[in-house]
């Protein structure tokens, strides 16, 4: 059984492969995804300007009201969901996804299809 460091090491390794060649601009911003056992937070990132334009995540009041516990897919849908609408409030249609080493499944996958869902494109 591999140790959490190992995992946390060889995590950061493939998220240091990938962003190499995943850049957000202003035109075309990264939806960064992070998640923790118990919690899933994506934000969308202009690394031009080194800004967070539009955040969300599984700890905030209103997304707490739809789902009692953060680390599940229904979460993190939910989760997608409120960042499109935020992302279409700021008048970001388009991003690049950089799921941060993490496999593309699960969660990951469930919140980048509700995204999706509301409107983003990538």
């Amino acid at each position: 059984m591999k140790s959490v460091i190992q995992k946390r090491v060889r995590r950061q390794r493939r998220k240091a492969h990938v962003r190499k060649r995943v850049f957000g601009t202003a035109d075309r911003p990264r939806l960064s995804v992070f998640r923790s056992h118990k919690n899933i937070y994506a934000q969308i990132i202009d690394d031009t300007g080194g800004r967070t334009l539009v955040t969300a995540s599984s700890q905030e009041k209103d997304t707490r009201s739809e789902v009692a516990y953060g680390g599940n897919r229904k979460a993190a849908e939910a989760v997608g969901q409120v960042l499109a609408a935020r992302a279409a409030e700021a008048g970001i249609t388009e991003v690049i996804f950089d799921r941060n080493g993490y496999p593309y499944h699960g969660r990951v996958q469930e919140l980048a299809d509700a995204a999706r869902k509301g409107g983003l494109k990538f």
